[in-house]
């Protein structure tokens, strides 16, 4: 196995666990690193077509789940912003009649 293919496996796993964690911060240096460890997947003369597009795939399945991992922290946070909106308001009006 090729050290840019070893390289990208490593990263791809490390950005799984990552996301398991849900450690944003993690996830960003990764995503980072999986730029350029896909730029030397791609450059590297001796890998096989097959087996990259194979590799891609996967990673394109790790970044779905991602993208629905960001997509239910956004909508809990809204929802957590609406509650507080919610309260605040009732404050005042509790506040209103006191």
């Amino acid at each position: 196995m090729s050290s840019a293919l070893q390289r990208f496996e490593e990263t791809q796993d490390a950005l799984r666990d990552a996301l398991a964690a849900r450690d944003w911060e993690a996830i960003r240096a990764l995503d980072e690193n999986c730029r350029t460890c896909i730029d030397d997947m791609l450059n590297a003369p001796s890998l096989d077509e097959a087996l990259v597009k194979e590799r891609l795939e996967g990673l394109l399945e790790v970044y779905r789940d991602l993208l629905d991992a960001t997509i239910g922290e956004r909508q809990a946070i809204a929802d957590e912003m609406t509650q507080i909106k919610q309260a605040k308001n009732a404050s005042k009006v509790y506040h209103l009649f006191s």
